[in-house]
């Protein structure tokens, strides 16, 4: 898919699951399992154990669901920003911004979706082109953040990442959050069960289908 493809589908699907596991294996199952459960985005991190290797191995054992998307998370470099994107990524996440980063993903017609937390970091952002920001880390600000950086910046899109549970996934959409990242309330951790994950899936996926009914329904 096209860049601006990609931006769109990561609206579309509404929740991108942020995958942090202590091997490739595991991070591949976390994976499936959300996808199993509706989740059309995933997120796996680079503090996964060869984290380019997993992101290959999963486009590789998930080629039938092109519906699918799959980035790269918490890239801190160039380097691992160019390596993931080799291995397949169809977008980068880091947890803040960073120049060099930006100027990869954009030579290599890639959507790069950094951590801001303040107007000026969305505004430095915005200046090299960048589609989505990701406020990070979003529990610390709470969903009256998006309304107040929709002030100064109104089409901007905004992905609130990090404290986002399914007691308050509609205060965030309500706000006017662009799509959610999801970890912990989603994938649990290292010993949480498959089945477990697909069911947080459903669960999220049900509640922001949800929203999206009351929505439409009310207009």
């Amino acid at each position: 898919m096209l860049k601006e493809e990609i931006l769109a589908s990561v609206g579309k699907a509404g929740i991108i699951a942020v995958i942090r596991a202590n091997s490739i294996s595991r991070s591949i199952e976390v994976a499936q399992a959300c996808i199993k459960g509706g989740v059309k985005g995933i997120e796996l991190t680079y503090t996964v154990p060869e984290a380019a290797k997993a992101i290959k191995l999963l486009l590789e054992t998930n080629s039938e669901h092109s519906d699918v998307l799959i980035g790269a998370g918490t890239i801190l470099t160039a380097f691992d920003a160019n390596e993931a994107i080799n291995a397949g990524a169809e977008y980068i996440v880091s947890p803040t911004f960073d120049e060099q980063v930006a100027l990869t993903c954009n030579a290599r017609n890639i959507n790069y979706f950094p951590g801001c937390f303040t107007p000026a970091e969305v505004y430095h952002a915005k200046k090299y082109g960048i589609g989505l920001v990701k406020v990070f880390p979003a529990s610390v600000v709470g969903p009256g953040m998006i309304r107040e950086l929709h002030g100064p910046f109104p089409d901007t899109r905004i992905m609130p990442t990090g404290g986002i549970n399914l007691s308050n996934i509609t205060d965030w959409l309500e706000a006017g959050a662009y799509a959610v990242g999801i970890g912990g309330s989603l994938v649990g951790n290292n010993e949480t069960s498959l089945d477990t994950i697909t069911h947080n899936a459903e669960q999220f996926i049900k509640k922001i289908q949800g929203w999206h009914k009351m929505i439409t329904e009310g207009d």
